[in-house]
C-alpha cells in the first residue's frame, strides 16, 4: 500500500516528518518498505500490509491507526459528504436493481448522476499518480480515489449502454461469455457471480467491469455501484480466470459491509466539487438482512496475563476508542463493539492485541510464563533428520528447500503408481503450478539441479529431508537426493569422473549404516529411472526407498542439459526403524600392511543380477585364509565369445589382513573358495 503523507493530513491534524510517521507505524506492526520524499514535507511510503488488514488498504485505515498513536481526532470524509444536499434511500424510475444472490452479495447500493464535461482536476491526478494509480477520465479516476482514500471499490457504468436499465446481480450462466475491461473474452462458470443488466452480463463482481457498459467521453449518464461480495466468491473467480486488480486484492480479503453508501455518497461529492455532474435520484440500497456488528468481551485479568504487566484502564479505553470501536465498562473489564471494517477482530486476543500494539511493546516486561503442564516428550524424528542432515553435509552435498506444491505433470512423471489413486490434488490452488501436493521430493530437486545447470555450474549435488504426500500412506517424512556433474573435487584428484549409480548407492548405504538399519539393494525400476540403471531399497522385507539415473527425457523435460546423467535416490525415513540412539561409523586406522588384487571373470546366466553374485563372493570368503575386504564389478560384457542368454562379469578382489603381510597361499586359497562357491550356487563358468 502506497501511502502519501499529505493525503494522511486530510484526516489528521499530523506535525510528524514522514520518516517519524513511519517509525511509528513500524512499531505498531506495519513493515516499511520503502519512503519516497517529495516537495516540501511530504512523502510517500510504501507499506506491506498483512493479509488480516483489509481496512488498511486505504488512506482511511492508515489515519485512524495513525490518530490513535499520537492520540489525535478522526475526520473521517463522510462527515464532508454530508454537505451535499441529502440522498433518499429507495428505488429510482431511472435504474432498476434486482439482488437475486444475496448469499454471495449481501449488500449491493448504487446511484446515477448526470454528467457535465470536465476533466480531473491537478490535486485529483497528482495524488492518484503518487500513489501509482493512472488516471484515465473524471469518472474512473473518482473511483479509483474513492478506493485508494476509503479502501472501498467501486465501479461506474455508462447508464446508456445497460440494457432495460437495470442492474441484476445473479451468478452466471455456465458457458456465457463477456468481454472484460482489458479486452479479453471471458468463459464463465456457473458459480461466477456477475453484474448483468435486462439482457446479459456487464462485470465480474468485485474483480473487473465489462467492456460493452464502459464509461467514455460520450457518456451522459453514470450510474455508480458499490457492494459487498463474498470473499470466497472473489477470489474463487479470480483465481480461476486468472485476474488480479485492486478491487479483487480487497473483496478477497473481506471489505466493510458497511462501506458501500459512504462510498457512493464520498464519490458523489467528489463529483460535485470537480463539476463532473450532480446526483440525478435517490442512493439505491439493497440490504436484505443487515448485519449486528460482533460484541466481544475484553477481561483486565486476561489482558494483564498474555501482555505480563497491567495497562491502566484509562489507556485500554483510548486504544479501542481510537481504532474505531464502542467501548461499555464491565465489572471484570470491557464490552467491546466490532465495527464492520475490523474483519480480524473475531477473539479476546484480537483486542489484547491491539492494545499491546499501540500501548508500546517496548513497555512489556520480560516475563517467565507460568508451568501449568509438563512439556511434551522430543519428536524422535528429530535426532534422525538431524543425524542424515549431518551425514549427506559432511559428503559434500548441499541441502535444499523446494515447494510442497508442484504441478499435476511432474507429480504424475515421478509417481512411483498409478498417479491418479495416490497424488493428492489442491482443491483451491494458488496458480496451476502448484496445484498437487507433492508426493516425492525429486521434482523439486531434479527442477533445481536444472536450474543451477542452466546458470552455468558444472557439478550439482543436492539433498532435502522433507515431507510428502500419498492417499494410500498419507504423510510420510524422506530424505532425497539429486547429483549431477563429477563425483570429487578437482583440487583432490586429477582424474574426474562424472558421478554415476554407484555413488548414489554409496550415499544410500552411507545413511543406513548410521541408522543402523540394515538394507539390501537389489535391481528395479520406475517409470522416471534409465531402465538397468534402477535399483529398489529394501529394509526388513519392505520397499523403502530407491535409486538410479533420471531417464534423459525425463531430464531434458525439466530443463536440464540432455547431455546431463542426473543420478537420484530417496529413502522413505519414517520407514526405516531407526535405533534409539543412532551414531556415526566409527573411525579406524588406516591399514598398515599392504593389499593383493585378484581379478576373476566369469560366464552366468544373463538374468542373473550381479549383486546376488556379489553376495555369494561376499559370503565364500569368510574363513580360513586371506580376509576379503573388497569387492568391485568392473566390467560386464556380453557378445563374441560369450554363449546366448549369458553374460560375463568380471570382479576385483581385494585381500587385505589387519596384522600382517598375506602369503600367495593364504590368497589362493580364499579365491578358489570363492570360485567354488560361484561354480556351486550359480553354475558359474571361469574364463
Amino acid at each position: 500500500m502506497r501511502l502519501l503523507v499529505s493525503w494522511v493530513r486530510d484526516f489528521v491534524d499530523l506535525r510528524a516528518t514522514p520518516e517519524e510517521l513511519a517509525e511509528t507505524l513500524a512499531l505498531r506492526g506495519f513493515e516499511v518498505a520503502l519512503i519516497e520524499p517529495l516537495a516540501g514535507s511530504d512523502a510517500v511510503i510504501d507499506f506491506e500490509v498483512t493479509a488480516n488488514r483489509p481496512d488498511c488498504l486505504g488512506v482511511l485505515g492508515f489515519a485512524r491507526e495513525v490518530a490513535t498513536a499520537y492520540d489525535l481526532p478522526l475526520l473521517p470524509p463522510s462527515e464532508e459528504s454530508a454537505a451535499l444536499a441529502p440522498v433518499a434511500f429507495g428505488t429510482s424510475d431511472r435504474l432498476r436493481v434486482r439482488l437475486d444472490d444475496a448469499e454471495l452479495c449481501p449488500r449491493y447500493a448504487a446511484a446515477i448522476a448526470d454528467v457535465t464535461a470536465t476533466t480531473s482536476p491537478a490535486w485529483m491526478t497528482d495524488r492518484l499518480e503518487a500513489v501509482g494509480v493512472r488516471p484515465i477520465s473524471p469518472f474512473v479516476d473518482i473511483t479509483n480515489y474513492v478506493l485508494m482514500e476509503l479502501g472501498h471499490p467501486m465501479h461506474a457504468f455508462d447508464l446508456a449502454l445497460l440494457g432495460g436499465s437495470e442492474l441484476r446481480i445473479r451468478r452466471a450462466t455456465s458457458g456465457e461469455l463477456l468481454k472484460t475491461l482489458d479486452g479479453v473474452d471471458r468463459i464463465l462458470d456457473d458459480d461466477m457471480l456477475v453484474i448483468a443488466d435486462a439482457h446479459r452480463a456487464q462485470a465480474l463482481a468485485g474483480v473487473m467491469g465489462g467492456n460493452s457498459s464502459e464509461v467514455s467521453d460520450a457518456t451522459r449518464t453514470v450510474a455508480f455501484e458499490s457492494a459487498y461480495f463474498k470473499p470466497v466468491s472473489v477470489r474463487r473467480t479470480s483465481k480461476r480466470l486468472g485476474i488480479s486488480t485492486e478491487a479483487s486484492a480487497r473483496f478477497e480479503r473481506g471489505a466493510d459491509i458497511s462501506a458501500p453508501v459512504v462510498a457512493l455518497q464520498r464519490a458523489l461529492k467528489l463529483m460535485d466539487m470537480i463539476g463532473a455532474g450532480r446526483p440525478a435520484g435517490p442512493v439505491i440500497d439493497c440490504y436484505p438482512v443487515p448485519r449486528t456488528p460482533r460484541r466481544l468481551h475484553l477481561r483486565r485479568s486476561r489482558l494483564a496475563l498474555l501482555l505480563g504487566l497491567r495497562v491502566p484502564d484509562d489507556e485500554v479505553s483510548r486504544i479501542l476508542l481510537g481504532l474505531g470501536l464502542a467501548v461499555e465498562h464491565a465489572t471484570d473489564g470491557w464490552s467491546v463493539v466490532v465495527p464492520t471494517f475490523r474483519v480480524d477482530l473475531t477473539r479476546e486476543v484480537d483486542l489484547i492485541e491491539e492494545v499491546g500494539r499501540h500501548y508500546g511493546y517496548d513497555k512489556l516486561e520480560p516475563t517467565f510464563p507460568a508451568v501449568t503442564a509438563a512439556a511434551q516428550p522430543p519428536d524422535p524424528r528429530i535426532p534422525r533428520d538431524r543425524l542424515v542432515r549431518e551425514l549427506l553435509t559432511a559428503a559434500g552435498i548441499s541441502e535444499a528447500v523446494t515447494f510442497g506444491f508442484i504441478e499435476t505433470r511432474a507429480a504424475e512423471m515421478f509417481a512411483e503408481d498409478a498417479a491418479s489413486a495416490t497424488l493428492v490434488s489442491i482443491a483451491n490452488p494458488l496458480s496451476a503450478k502448484f496445484d498437487t501436493l507433492r508426493p516425492s521430493l525429486l521434482p523439486g530437486l531434479v527442477d533445481g539441479v536444472a536450474h543451477n545447470r542452466r546458470h552455468g555450474r558444472r557439478d550439482v549435488a543436492l539433498f532435502e529431508i522433507g515431507t510428502c504426500f500419498r492417499r494410500v500412506d498419507g504423510e510420510r517424512r524422506r530424505v532425497g537426493l539429486a547429483w549431477t556433474g563429477t563425483a570429487g573435487s578437482e583440487h583432490w584428484s586429477t582424474r574426474r569422473r562424472e558421478v554415476d549409480f554407484f555413488d548414489a548407492k554409496g550415499l544410500v548405504e552411507h545413511v543406513a549404516v548410521a541408522l543402523r538399519v540394515p538394507i539390501s539393494i537389489s535391481s528395479g525400476s520406475a517409470p522416471f529411472l534409465t531402465p538397468g540403471q534402477a535399483a529398489i531399497v529394501r529394509a526388513n522385507g519392505s520397499v523403502v526407498g530407491l535409486l538410479g539415473v533420471i531417464a534423459p527425457r525425463v531430464a531434458e523435460s525439466r530443463g536440464a542439459p540432455p547431455q546431463d546423467r542426473i543420478v537420484v535416490a530417496e529413502l522413505d525415513l519414517d520407514a526405516l526403524a531407526c535405533q534409539p540412539r543412532p551414531v556415526l561409523p566409527g573411525v579406524r586406522p588406516l591399514p598398515r600392511h599392504p593389499f593383493v588384487v585378484r581379478d576373476l571373470s566369469i560366464i552366468v546366466t544373463d538374468s542373473l543380477p550381479a549383486e546376488i553374485i556379489r553376495d555369494t563372493i561376499q559370503a565364500a570368503g569368510i574363513g580360513h585364509g586371506a580376509p576379503l575386504v573388497g569387492i568391485e564389478l568392473f566390467d560386464r560384457y556380453t557378445g563374441k565369445g560369450v554363449p546366448d542368454d549369458t553374460v560375463s562379469l568380471s570382479f576385483r578382489l581385494t585381500f587385505q589382513a589387519p596384522n600382517r603381510t598375506l602369503t600367495d597361499d593364504e590368497v589362493q586359497l580364499t579365491f578358489d573358495r570363492v570360485l567354488a562357491a560361484l561354480v556351486g550356487t550359480h553354475g558359474a563358468v571361469q574364463r
